[in-house]
């Protein structure tokens, strides 16, 4: 089965809009680890405009399944994630300004500085992932850098699926299975809901892990977020 991480950055929006602590942010990681999630996903940002860095250290206790911290590695958040030790840290190449992930890396290009960074966390004990297009070469350049995993950026994806082309999925497809030639474990993420999920499990082979925020937050206001958890949970088996 494949493991999802929930995204509470959504949360923090929300809480950090009213000021305060409503909605807890540590009551909600519980609650969605005992409606069954397998993980908690976090990706601070320097103006700590949701998930504030101290968050990210609150959190820590709170999280009894898996841990996942995301970011660009400034040495801000690379001082953030040695101190808190998650189970993992997903690499997000994100410019300081930017709304949400919008790319991956370039795995060629910033190898030196990936392959740093990596053995840094990989020598704390950390599980390491790095945020990657769908792309053969990025793969490739991605096992050079001594990365565990890559997170397939899905939002093109998810885009394309939406408006009915389904062939969208192929170029993922191909980027997993190059990955398991290459010992590289596959997480995904960006868009992926209720109404694609499935497909992408199907068409991914061994797909670790999905980290879903946005749309599962998004969905629950109708749905109830127990409830949707456990939708995603079934589609995922």
């Amino acid at each position: 089965m494949t493991k999802l991480s929930v995204n509470i950055n959504k949360i923090a929006t929300l809480r950090n809009s009213r000021g305060g602590n409503v909605p807890n942010l540590l009551k909600v990681a519980e609650d969605v680890q005992r409606f069954g999630a397998q993980g908690i996903t976090i990706h601070p940002r320097p103006d700590e405009r949701h998930i504030r860095y101290q968050d990210a250290r609150d959190l820590k206790p709170f999280v009894t399944t898996e841990y996942n911290i995301e970011g660009n590695p400034i040495k801000k958040f690379m001082d953030l994630v040695l101190a808190v030790k998650p189970t993992q840290v997903t690499l997000v190449p994100d410019s300081v300004d930017a709304i949400t992930s919008n790319a991956g890396w370039d795995t060629i290009q910033n190898k030196a500085l990936l392959k740093e960074v990596i053995a840094e966390f990989k020598s704390n004990g950390i599980r390491t992932s790095i945020f990657v297009d769908p792309v053969l070469s990025m793969i490739e350049g991605a096992k050079e850098t001594g990365t565990d995993r890559i997170e397939l950026y899905t939002e093109e994806f998810a885009k394309q699926y939406e408006q009915g082309n389904s062939q969208s999925i192929q170029p993922y497809t191909d980027c997993a299975v190059l990955a398991n030639q290459l010992g590289l474990g596959i997480n995904a993420g960006h868009d992926l809901n209720l109404e694609n999920i499935e497909f992408f499990k199907n068409n991914i082979p061994e797909l670790l892990e999905v980290s879903i925020g946005h749309a599962l937050i998004s969905e629950s206001i109708y749905l109830g977020i127990e409830n949707v958890v456990n939708m995603y949970l079934n589609k995922l088996k």
